[in-house]
């Protein structure tokens, strides 16, 4: 019996496939639990659209995110900082700051949670930030840490 997946479903498959099951396990498992319909003309056909829904979202958020990578190239970030004498920095500089900045310099809305530092920034100078923008695609962001006059 072919049943549409409304859930994952361990070991038979995930969410929105089509798959082929026993008619017991169909009829007394799937079925009452909603976590499958039978597979009609309308329900493979309702499936289908919902497929190709998704993937043309998939697509236009892949492009936003190529988009914003290639703004990110383009948009030095500057930030400005306090130190001490020896020009280390009065705590560090954080993803927020660096979210805030481009925000506010560029116009750019990134998240906090997609810009990846490996340690944190705590000197003055110039780094390269990566960014993950979702979709296999990644950004560099060009930040400029200066002093606070």
């Amino acid at each position: 019996m072919k049943v549409i997946l409304q859930q994952d479903v361990s070991g038979k498959g995930k969410r929105g496939q089509l798959v082929e099951v026993a008619e017991g396990y169909a009829r007394n498992y799937l079925l009452p639990r909603k976590l499958a319909v039978l597979a009609t003309a309308d329900a493979v056909n309702t499936m289908q659209l919902r497929d190709k829904a998704k993937k043309a979202e998939d697509a236009r958020l892949k492009a936003e995110a190529e988009a914003v990578s290639a703004k990110l190239k383009n948009s030095p970030v500057k930030v400005t900082a306090r130190a001490g004498a020896n020009g280390k920095l009065f705590g560090a500089v954080t993803s927020k700051e660096v979210s805030d900045a481009l925000k506010e310099q560029h116009g750019i809305e990134l998240a906090k949670q997609k810009i990846v530092m490996e340690e944190p920034i705590k000197a003055y100078g110039n780094y390269e930030l990566k960014a993950k923008l979702g979709f296999e695609v990644s950004g560099t962001i060009y930040v400029m840490v200066v002093e606070e006059k």
